[in-house]
């Protein structure tokens, strides 16, 4: 399909190249790649109101799973998500969790009546499921009860109410990305992004971060995602980029996709990261190939705490055998989050206004805490492509209220 095209980017990794040639994939981030699809201690509204807990008694939390799923992989993370549950129930201190594990097979259905059976079992909070549809199913089912349900989903359309997302979220990443661009003095975004629905939700991210930053919109520039829409256009990126006096280009296109491909023909046309700063709603450094692509050094993107990430990765391994899937840190973050709350004892400690108390929480990649209209915010780093390597040029925050937030 990319024959025409790839002719343009002999200087491309083989392995990026093999990769974009298949059709274009759906917009994803990979730790949000299904696009669902040790904690601080507590103090905010909406929710479940229940999640009472008593001093010294086992916190029962119910973990729903797509295990026996006909999607390829759902197994996989689901094995993933249950043992780094049980290594943040490991992890605590001054509180148990009696945790209970629910297989759903992927399906709403299955999910919803696995919620109903968790909490006649005697759930105080559930913890997943993966999948966006399910998710919704589940909290819809469990509210009467008050009980709240941390969902994996990054899917902000479904948050709200007693469905909290532990997800990683486009708006999240795009308002730490576009915070830092303003104060580096790169404030003048124009945003590109494929016509979908991923990229329509990245771009509806970047220009309500730039709104709430004080930054510029310089333009938006849409293309369909084929090889008619990447080449056509590159001249309206141009155009655009001169007519809106441009000094930054925010791209919301995954490496399997059209980034490679922009990463050669915008420098063609004379938009480079000399003059332009190329700013990623993905990360730029999955797959490591990507690392290796000219038009992308000098180039940023966000990331969780590289220390905290590499820490938890080690401890999974060696506890497990293995490395963790992406997801698994979610799971991690969800007890973690249990935990710290639940440890105090008191009434109410697992309720809406419990969850998202100010401070937050500290998870398996760093700082994260409950919005109280469902979505998160999580402590992100800011990279730099430099020599093909990524280097932090500005560290994830340690705690909520400073750099970036």
């Amino acid at each position: 399909m990319f024959a025409v095209l790839s002719a343009k980017l002999k200087s491309a990794p083989s392995s990026v190249l093999k990769s974009v040639r298949k059709p274009f994939m759906r917009l994803v981030i990979l730790l949000n790649a299904l696009w669902f699809a040790a904690a601080c201690e507590p103090i905010a509204l909406g929710g479940g109101t229940g999640g009472n807990v008593k001093a010294g008694e086992p916190v029962a939390v119910a973990l729903l799973l797509p295990r026996g799923s006909a999607i390829s992989g759902d197994d996989l993370i689901s094995t993933a998500l249950e043992n780094a549950a049980r290594l943040a129930v490991a992890d605590l201190q001054g509180v148990k969790v009696d945790l209970r594990v629910y297989a759903t097979a992927g399906d709403a259905g299955r999910a919803q009546t696995a919620a109903k059976q968790a909490v006649a079992d005697g759930a105080q909070v559930i913890l997943g499921p993966l999948r966006a549809e399910s998710a919704n199913a589940v909290a819809v089912a469990v509210a009467p009860s008050g009980v709240n349900v941390l969902a994996f989903s990054n899917n902000t359309t479904i948050a709200g109410g007693n469905l909290f997302l532990l997800g990683s979220t486009f708006q999240n990443t795009a308002n730490r990305l576009t915070a830092y661009a303003k104060r580096q003095g790169k404030g003048r975004i124009l945003v590109v992004h494929d016509q979908e629905i991923g990229g329509q939700l990245g771009k509806t991210a970047i220009t309500q971060a730039i709104a709430a930053t004080g930054a510029t919109l310089a333009g938006t520039v849409g293309y369909e995602r084929s090889q008619q829409g990447v080449t056509s256009a590159v001249p309206r990126i141009k155009a655009a980029a001169t007519a809106g006096n441009a000094n930054a280009i925010f791209l919301t296109s995954t490496s399997d996709a059209a980034l490679p491909f922009y990463a050669q023909m915008l420098p063609d046309v004379g938009i480079s990261g000399a003059t332009t700063q190329f700013i990623g709603l993905s990360r730029w450094d999955i797959p490591a190939q990507t690392l290796a692509l000219p038009g992308l050094q000098g180039g940023w993107f966000a990331l969780p705490d590289p220390a905290r990430s590499a820490n938890f990765n080690n401890r999974y391994a060696s506890a497990y055998g293995k490395s963790p899937h992406p997801l698994a840190a979610l799971s991690y973050d969800g007890i973690a989050a249990i935990g710290a709350l639940a440890r105090s004892g008191k009434r109410g400690a697992l309720s809406a206004a419990s969850l998202t108390q100010g401070a937050g929480f500290q998870g398996a990649n760093g700082i994260f805490r409950l919005r109280p209209d469902g979505t998160n915010q999580r402590g992100l780093a800011i990279a730099q492509i430099t020599n093909q390597q990524v280097v932090i040029i500005d560290s994830a925050p340690s705690a909520f209220g400073g750099a970036g937030f």
